[in-house]
């Protein structure tokens, strides 16, 4: 340990003016002007390297660095939740426990602070970006607000969820069959037709229902309330929050399931989910209503929306020329983690029962869900226009 002494800063004798001090030699005054522009170049051409030398991850070593995630939210939300829980594992995890520090930047649902990770991050491992259904669903359609591409980016982890559909008995629904040949449209509650509520509108429309939707809503919970109040005649919930919204009104009578949106399995064939074994997918429930399978260009129109929206909802991206140690380190230790008992223990009810996707194949998967076809994305964008008067710029 080094040992300070503590000095007295007094005076010993009268100070000299500066009157009386020799004049710098013109030689020292030259050496001293050349050094500072010397210094002046070397940081022009090198960016401030020098201030800020680069982060050493490439050693596979995160010690002394800190790991800053971009969230494109505000806080409190869902994702906030999700990335400052996944964060704070994953750092902890991480050869050399690096710092964490999340960052909230809100505004346009998740794309301004998207655009900004994307004009500005560092590829060096030590900054993340955290995605979200809001703004994949934006990137689909091809919002011109949209200045970021997937594509240049390189997925460390991704993170699924569920949700299922139900419908208040006031408005005449005890069953599924109650979904078709109806006197009066279904109104549905929700928050734009560019967010989330789009699966769920794809959902409507390969059952060829009859619906009315009312955008607006500032949350599920909002929606939520609005159905029970009988403003509302259908909604769908998330994993995270049927047991405590929908349960309880399932168990008053008050309400009844229909269907759940499904998931992607790794063939890409629609499932079962695996927080509703005992609720029919959305192609379940079509064959059972109209005896056979849903018409092919629906069906993989819903199959790639709901893979991007659901199956990969939630992800942690970097830069695309982030040296590929430090992405690896990230990505195998995410990896770990989804194997870990006392991980899974831990995150059952952030994560909601949906493992950690960051196998070796991760990217592959994700580019495969993320190239959406541009068939399936002229049907999205005509439906909108069509059935929910939303026009895409």
């Amino acid at each position: 340990m080094t040992e300070i002494t503590e000095r007295s800063t007094l005076p010993t004798e009268a100070p000299t003016p500066d009157t009386d001090r020799p004049p710098p030699r013109l030689r020292t005054t030259a050496a001293i002007l050349g050094g500072f522009s010397a210094l002046a170049v070397a940081i022009a051409l090198l960016g401030g390297d020098l201030l800020h030398p680069p982060a050493s991850t490439e050693d596979g070593d995160y010690a002394g660095e800190t790991v800053s995630f971009l969230i494109p939210l505000a806080e409190g939300g869902g994702t906030d939740t999700w990335a400052r829980f996944v964060g704070t594992e994953l750092t902890d995890a991480v050869p050399g426990r690096p710092g964490f520090a999340p960052e909230n930047e809100g505004g346009g649902e998740g794309i301004l602070g998207t655009n900004q990770f994307m004009s500005g991050a560092e590829p060096d491992g030590t900054e993340v970006l955290v995605s979200t259904a809001s703004t994949v669903v934006p990137y689909l359609l091809e919002l011109s607000s949209v200045k970021y591409d997937f594509a240049d980016l390189r997925p460390i982890v991704a993170n699924g969820t569920g949700a299922a559909v139900y419908a208040r008995t006031g408005a005449g629904v005890s069953s599924p069959e109650d979904l078709v040949d109806r006197k009066e449209p279904l109104k549905f509650g929700g928050i734009a037709a560019t967010s989330l509520d789009l699966t769920t509108l794809m959902a409507f429309d390969l059952l060829e229902m009859d619906v009315e939707a009312v955008f607006g809503f500032e949350g599920r919970g909002p929606v939520n309330l609005a159905l029970q109040r009988g403003e509302i005649d259908i909604d769908y919930q998330t994993t995270a929050e049927y047991k405590s919204t929908v349960t309880p009104l399932v168990e008053s009578k008050e309400a009844v399931p229909l269907f759940s949106l499904g998931q992607v399995d790794e063939s890409g064939e629609i499932v079962r989910d695996p927080n509703f074994r005992d609720i029919p997918t959305v192609v379940e429930l079509y064959e059972e209503l109209h005896g056979g399978p849903p018409p092919a260009d629906k069906l993989e129109a819903y199959r790639a929306i709901l893979a991007l929206t659901y199956t990969y909802q939630k992800a942690l991206w970097v830069p695309d020329d982030t040296p590929d140690a430090a992405v690896e380190l990230l990505r195998s230790t995410a990896e770990k983690l989804s194997h870990d008992p006392d991980f899974e223990k831990s995150a059952a009810d952030v994560l909601g029962g949906y493992p950690l996707e960051a196998s070796e194949d991760l990217r592959e998967h994700m580019g495969e869900a993320y190239a959406i076809d541009d068939r399936v994305r002229e049907q999205v964008i005509d439906l909108l226009e069509s059935d929910y008067d939303t026009q895409i710029d």
